[in-house]
């Protein structure tokens, strides 16, 4: 049982630094050959955690290959167009003007059930509305709006664009966030500041979040009865 668990412990820790190795990407996102390569990093690794008497060795070494391949072919694509249009195929237009492209979808194999649904999924009902629709390499589909379609923007009405930035978490469960992911708005608006105007104190918050313009949310704690 033990020798079990070590084994376990360690090809869960191989394949995590493989993943990180290879970047972040949610598995609807993958392309196909990176599909392949985590498909087979799942079976090379859950064979000796079931059978002790494959070689553990054996199995890290083909793991770390998978991942040096997936780096070496990353690291191609990025500089030859040409193996990127080998390895993950190209961008597709399969609605053009509001008119479906039969031939295209005959060549995705996209039934028009598949299309419709994801049209919904990106708020379309009606096929009119559809400028363009690309079929993207990782099988998702890109939708553009025609014009008299698309939601009013601030400067199609002729209205000021006020200049502000992603709101800065600063605080989370009653603990200060030393590096924000936007440190924007903490530069320029320190929470401390702000929330000694207001008699409160960063273990009693629950969630705050600052602006460069000091527009702020801020949620306390519940107070213990």
């Amino acid at each position: 049982m033990l020798i079990c668990f070590i084994r376990t412990l360690i090809l869960f820790v191989v394949i995590i630094f493989g993943l990180r190795l290879m970047g972040k990407r949610q598995i609807g996102q993958l392309q196909p050959a990176e599909l392949v390569i985590t498909i087979l990093l799942s079976e090379i690794a859950a064979t000796p955690m079931q059978d002790n008497d494959i070689s553990m060795l054996n199995s890290v070494v083909a793991i770390m290959i998978l991942v040096s391949l997936e780096i070496i072919m990353s690291a191609i694509s990025l500089k030859s167009m040409s193996f990127r249009g080998l390895l993950q195929g190209n961008s597709i237009v399969i609605i053009k003007d509001g008119v479906i492209d039969p031939g295209q979808m005959k060549r995705l194999r996209f039934t028009l059930d598949d299309l419709l649904e994801a049209l919904r999924q990106k708020d379309v009902f009606d096929l009119s509305e559809v400028q363009y629709a690309v079929a993207e390499t990782d099988g998702t589909l890109s939708v553009l709006l025609k014009e008299s379609e698309r939601p009013v923007t601030r400067s199609a009405m002729g209205l000021k664009n006020e200049s502000d930035s992603i709101p800065s978490v600063v605080i989370m469960d009653g603990k200060r966030i030393s590096a924000p992911l936007f440190p924007e708005g903490a530069k320029k608006n320190p929470p401390e500041k702000i929330l000694k105007t207001k008699g409160l104190d960063v273990k009693d918050i629950f969630f705050m979040s600052v602006t460069s313009n000091g527009k702020t949310k801020i949620i306390e704690r519940e107070k213990k009865q």
